[in-house]
C-alpha cells in the first residue's frame, strides 16, 4: 500500500493529485494558523495587547532555530521525491537518516547561545522598554521546545513527500489544537500569564514529535531506517544543504525582516506599531493557509515527475497550482479589504492598536492576488532541485527589494511608507518570478519527455 502511494504522483490526473495533496496541506496548514491567530486572541485578551507585541519580538528568534528542521526537511524531501520516482529507495533512506542526524545537530547547538544571550537577543529584536519582560518569559521558556519543533517541521515534509498528505496533516493539527486546549488551561484557568501561553506552546511541540515518531515507526511509512544511515554522508549533506539553504535563507531573511520592522515600528509609532505588525503578520500567516496548501501540494509531483522525466505533467502541475493559488489568493484579498477592523476586533480593545491596523492590513495585503506566481516558481525550482534559482527567487521579495524599502520609503512618508513596502516588494519580485519560470518551462520542460 505505501509503496503504491509514492507512485500515484506519477500516474493519477495532475488537477484531481494536486487537490489531493493541497486539501490536506491546506487544513493542516489552517489549522495551525488557527492556532496561531487564537493563540494570539487569547494572549491579547487575557493578558494584554503587550503580550501580543511581546510574542511577536520571539518568533523571529524560535522560528530561525526550527527553521533549521525545515530547511533540512524541504531540502531532503525534494531529494526524496526525485529518488522515489526514479526508484531509489537506497537514496531516499540515506537521505532521511541524515535528516534526522542533521536537524538534531543543529538545533541543539544553536540552542545553547540562545539561552545563555537571551538579555542581548531580545532587545536586539525590538523586545524594548515594557515588552522586554514578558518576551524574556516567553521566549525562555519556548525555546526547550525547539528542537521537538525542528524534528517535526522535518518529519511533515518527508511525510508529504511519501505521498502521505493526510498524515502530515494530522502532524499539523495535533499540536496546533493541543496548544489551544493548553492555553486555555494554563492562561484562562491557572492564571500563568506569558508563562503558560509558553508551555502551551512548548508541550504542543513535544505531541506533534510523539505523532511523527509514531508515523515512521508505523507500517505506513515505506522509510525504515538502520543504524548506517543516520552516519552522515558528505554527498548527500551537500545536497540537502545546498537545497535546504534556500527554505534557511527565507526564514533568515524573515527573522532580519522582523529585527528590522519591530525597532523601525518602534521608533515611527511605539508599541502600538508593533502590535498593529504583530496583527497584521498573524493574518499573512492564516489567511493564506490555501496558497501554501497549494504550493506544498504542488512540491512532491513537480519533484516526483521530474525524477520520472515526465516533463508535461510538471507543465501542468505548474499551470494547475497557479491557476487555483491565484484564485484562492484573490478571495482572500476581497475578505481583508472588506473587513480589516471587524478582524482587528479579534484581537484586542486597544482603541489606538484598532485605529491603526486596519489601514496596514489593507496595504500589505494590497498585491495579494498575483503572490501565486511568486510563491509556485520559487517551490517549483526548489522541487527540481535547482538550489541557485530557488535562492534568488526566495531572496527577491523580502531581501532585495522589501527590506530595502522599509529603510528608504520612511524617510518620505513615515509609517505609511513601511506598509507601502508590502505591495511594492510583491509586484516587483512577482515580476521577476515569471520571468524565471516562463525561461525555465520554454528551455527545460519543452523538451520530449521520457
Amino acid at each position: 500500500m505505501a509503496k503504491i502511494a509514492s507512485k500515484d504522483l506519477g500516474t493519477q490526473p495532475i488537477g484531481k493529485l494536486l487537490i489531493k495533496q493541497a486539501v490536506p496541506a491546506s487544513i493542516g496548514i489552517l489549522v495551525m494558523s488557527l492556532n496561531i491567530l487564537v493563540d494570539t486572541i487569547f494572549v491579547g485578551q487575557w493578558i494584554g495587547s503587550t503580550a501580543i507585541a511581546a510574542i511577536n519580538v520571539v518568533l523571529p528568534v524560535s522560528f530561525f532555530i526550527a527553521a533549521l528542521g525545515m530547511s533540512i526537511g524541504v531540502g531532503g524531501s525534494s531529494i526524496i521525491s526525485r529518488a522515489l520516482g526514479a526508484n531509489n529507495a537506497t537514496k531516499a533512506l540515506q537521505t532521511f537518516g541524515n535528516q534526522i542526524t542533521l536537524t538534531l545537530l543543529f538545533t541543539v547547538l544553536l540552542i545553547i547561545p540562545g539561552l545563555l544571550f537571551v538579555n542581548d537577543i531580545i532587545p536586539v529584536f525590538g523586545g524594548k522598554g515594557a515588552i522586554f519582560e514578558p518576551a524574556k518569559i516567553y521566549y525562555t521558556i519556548v525555546l526547550y521546545g525547539i528542537p521537538f519543533l525542528a524534528l517535526c517541521m522535518m518529519g511533515n515534509t518527508v511525510i508529504r513527500a511519501e505521498g502521505k498528505p493526510k498524515f502530515a496533516m494530522y502532524a499539523m493539527m495535533i499540536p496546533s489544537v493541543g496548544n489551544l486546549i493548553l492555553d486555555y488551561v494554563f492562561i484562562n484557568m491557572m492564571d500563568l500569564g506569558m508563562a503558560g501561553a509558553a508551555w502551551a506552546s512548548t508541550a504542543s511541540y513535544l505531541l506533534c514529535f510523539l505523532f511523527i515518531l509514531w508515523y515512521f515507526l508505523s507500517k505506513n511509512s515505506e522509510l525504515k531506517l538502520n543504524k548506517c544511515q543516520f552516519h552522515l554522508k558528505l554527498p548527500i549533506v551537500k545536497e540537502i544543504g545546498s537545497l535546504g539553504f534556500v527554505t534557511l535563507s527565507r526564514q533568515a531573511v524573515v527573522s532580519i525582516t522582523y529585527l528590522f520592522m519591530n525597532n523601525i515600528l518602534y521608533d515611527l509609532g511605539g508599541e502600538t506599531s508593533v502590535t498593529a505588525y504583530a496583527i497584521v503578520g498573524r493574518m499573512l500567516m492564516f489567511a493564506l493557509f490555501p496558497v501554501f496548501g497549494i504550493t506544498q501540494g504542488f512540491l512532491p509531483i513537480a519533484g516526483y515527475n521530474y525524477g520520472a522525466n515526465q516533463y508535461d505533467r510538471v507543465k501542468q502541475a505548474i499551470a494547475t497550482a497557479l491557476k487555483y493559488a491565484a484564485a484562492l489568493a484573490t478571495l482572500v484579498f476581497i475578505m481583508l479589504m472588506i473587513f480589516p477592523e471587524e478582524i482587528t476586533r479579534l484581537f484586542t480593545t486597544d482603541a489606538e492598536v484598532i485605529k491603526e491596523t486596519p489601514s496596514a492590513m489593507r496595504w500589505v495585503f494590497a498585491a495579494t492576488p498575483i503572490i501565486a506566481i511568486q510563491l509556485i516558481g520559487a517551490a517549483y525550482f526548489q522541487a527540481v532541485g535547482k538550489a541557485i534559482p530557488a535562492l534568488l527567487l526566495t531572496l527577491t521579495r523580502q531581501g532585495f527589494f522589501f527590506i530595502p524599502l522599509i529603510f528608504i520609503l520612511p524617510k518620505f512618508y513615515g509609517e505609511l511608507g513601511v506598509w507601502m513596502s508590502f505591495p511594492i516588494s510583491d509586484v516587483l519580485s512577482t515580476i521577476v518570478t515569471a520571468l524565471f519560470l516562463n525561461r525555465e518551462v520554454k528551455l527545460k520542460l519543452s523538451k520530449t519527455t521520457a
